[in-house]
């Protein structure tokens, strides 16, 4: 029996994906649940289950946009699985066979050389691209080839003259397919600078007092609960602390209308194998400290194993990101569309400030806000970071209630 495998679709509004990758060849026997491809979609990177057991014939080459519902391969489940080498191994064996027959043909004894032909001073493409990083005209070169072709022995050995150019060293370059996610992302960014008025307002935190509350309670907090006491926990307070305060920063532009939200679903940027995630923290108004840290680490580790699933990347109304596990001192991040604004957080670093009237060291963090000035004035915008620096520098009293111990459930 022949079965028709069709791509499924990936989540809402995407209609097609793209081939990032075969994982098996052509031919090869495929177990059921076996994952046969990486598919491409405008939002995240999906592995491609087998169906059922057989021999796949593929349908669709690597980089191929196919859209959802299409016949992307065929597995014939009447297959006996074979014993002994595969199909991929044996090709593998005889593309070394052949590169080894290749490399003993380009081997020619110096006294086979004859006399001048046309074929004189040519060079092999292995010499030529030799000579061409050395800077060296293969007219000066004398070829100890068949018919006095150059040959890669012979561009190894020339050295440049003293007249000759020396570029230093490599000059080659490469070209590769952007996925369709990393379209996706980049014509998503480049809207968003030309479709919002985008500004971005600084500030920076004295971290002291969250540095002192995670070093007096992180050991008892992640005993506790099973996951650390990180910075995010505390951002997200301050950040849907300030949301509440100032809504039109939780507020969208939808045609000629704005729409506010009564919660705060926090979007936040993770580093993954395949580039920026965007994973939502879903009413994080309503989630403690432990019910924060737990869901970060939940979706981190999701993105980072390509688990993530588009539903989990999608209905943000805010944006959280942190250049400052790269190093990153300060940046102005680009708003996520169609939200109106993102915090960015940067480096921890010790800088002297002024604190009761005499100069201190303290661990300061800058932190930038990026909105969209056609909704978010700039007193709002203004307000909100001085808002979420407030919540940062007295945390116990304006996250905690005054109560540590209760907020983080100790």
């Amino acid at each position: 029996m022949i079965l028709e495998m069709k791509v499924p679709s990936p989540g809402e509004s995407i209609t097609e994906v793209e081939i990032a990758e075969w994982l098996v060849q052509d031919g090869d026997y495929v177990e059921k649940d076996q994952a046969i491809a990486e598919v491409d979609s405008d939002k995240a990177t999906l592995e491609l289950p087998a169906e059922m057991s057989g021999v796949i014939t593929l349908k669709a080459e690597v980089g191929d946009a196919v859209e959802v519902g299409s016949v992307v391969c065929l597995i014939d489940t009447s297959a006996v699985k074979p014993d002994g080498a595969s199909k991929a191994e044996k090709d593998l064996s005889a593309q070394k066979e052949d590169a080894s027959k290749k490399v003993d043909s380009e081997k020619v004894p110096e006294s086979s050389q004859a006399k001048e032909t046309y074929a004189s001073g040519v060079a092999s493409p292995a010499a030529k691209k030799i000579l061409s990083e050395k800077g060296i005209d293969t007219a000066v070169i004398s070829g100890t080839g068949k018919d006095g072709r150059i040959t890669k022995e012979d561009a190894i050995k020339a050295k440049p003259s003293l007249g000759s150019p020396v570029t230093g060293g490599n000059r080659g370059e490469s070209r590769s397919k952007l996925s369709m996610l990393r379209r996706k992302v980049a014509e998503r960014l480049v809207a968003a600078k030309n479709e919002t008025a985008m500004l971005t307002t600084f500030n920076e935190v004295d971290m002291s007092p969250i540095f002192k509350l995670r070093n007096q309670y992180k050991e008892e907090f992640k005993n506790k609960h099973g996951v650390g006491l990180g910075f995010m926990s505390f951002f997200t307070k301050a950040v849907v602390r300030a949301l509440e305060m100032y809504p039109a920063v939780n507020s969208m532009i939808d045609g000629k209308e704005m729409v506010s939200y009564d919660f705060c679903d926090i979007s936040i940027a993770v580093s993954g194998p395949k580039g920026l995630m965007v994973p939502v923290i879903r009413n994080a108004e309503n989630l403690s400290f432990r019910g924060v840290e737990a869901e970060v680490k939940r979706l981190a580790i999701r993105a980072r194993e390509g688990e993530i699933t588009v539903d989990e990347m999608t209905g943000g109304t805010f944006t959280i990101t942190n250049g400052g596990v790269f190093g990153s001192m300060l940046s102005t991040p680009i708003i996520n569309p169609p939200q109106s604004a993102i915090l960015g957080m940067h480096n921890i670093v010790e800088r002297p400030i002024v604190r009761d009237g005499a100069i201190a060291i303290a661990p300061i963090m800058y932190v930038a806000l990026s909105y969209d000035h056609r909704i978010i004035d700039g007193k709002e915008s203004v307000g909100f970071l001085v808002a979420v620096k407030e919540a940062l520098e007295s945390p116990e009293e304006l996250l905690m209630d005054g109560n540590i111990k209760k907020s983080l459930e100790l």
